[in-house]
């Protein structure tokens, strides 16, 4: 099969094509210039393997959670190149997405925390657990503040995701059960990908109206009291330290 992803969800922008049963793929650190790259970066990739968009049989986006913008942007991008191929989209988790990239750098892999910098002092996160097919959501998608972060069982964790690198209250918390940290790690079209081709084996794809992004937040921003608060927090917090 042959199969385009994208993923924008992040600062990171990138670009994945399923050909003959390997993925090839390239990104880039855009910034806020997704918009302006991504259509560029696709038609490179397809050129450099001698393929036309009128090619491809299938297509797939990193759904979220993640940047607002971002997230619109994929799955518009994906959408409008669906219609007018007239085939089936495959919305991917950008949190599973780096769970498989967790999986991909330890292959005993079984556990997985993803956990992505949500600004405003939260944090996208997930747990996973490997199964036959995939992956097993022991916690499901979430949008968390730091004083409300998940309980997990055991040991043996390996952790993935801007917000080890950016909150140190989610990596301590989160310590007891981590065996590995991955650092510097951001959700990939390479994994969203391999996902997409598993969600299209299992008869999974949807037609484009129905692929949609996954925000979990229904904001952008604080206000300036909750923006004052959060310091206040903060600032007690060191105080009590």
């Amino acid at each position: 099969m042959k199969l385009l992803a994208v993923d924008t969800s992040t600062e990171r922008c990138s670009v994945a094509l399923a050909l003959g049963g390997e993925v090839h793929a390239d990104e880039i650190d855009a910034g806020q210039r997704h918009s302006r790259l991504l259509n560029g970066m696709i038609v490179a990739l397809l050129a450099r393997h001698g393929l036309q968009v009128t090619d491809l049989e299938g297509l797939a986006f990193g759904s979220g959670p993640g940047s607002f913008t971002g997230l619109r942007i994929a799955c518009s991008v994906v959408q409008g190149m669906a219609l007018g191929l007239d085939c089936k989209v495959a919305a991917v988790g950008t949190l599973e997405a780096l769970a498989e990239q967790a999986a991909s750098a330890h292959a005993d892999t079984s556990k997985v925390i993803t956990a992505l910098d949500a600004r405003m002092g939260e944090s996208y996160f997930a747990a996973w657990e490997r199964v036959a097919d995939g992956w097993h959501a022991v916690v499901a998608p979430c949008l968390v503040r730091p004083d409300a972060l998940p309980a997990l069982d055991g040991e043996g964790w390996v952790a993935i995701g801007s917000a080890f690198d950016r909150q140190e209250n989610v990596a301590a918390h989160f310590a007891p059960h981590v065996a590995t940290v991955l650092p510097g790690r951001f959700p990939s079209a390479r994994e969203v990908a391999t996902l997409a081709l598993r969600i299209f084996a299992r008869g999974e794809a949807v037609s484009p109206e129905q692929a949609l992004p996954l925000y979990i937040r229904d904001k952008v921003a604080m206000t300036i009291a909750e923006r004052n608060a959060l310091k206040s927090a903060k600032a007690a917090a060191e105080i009590g330290a």
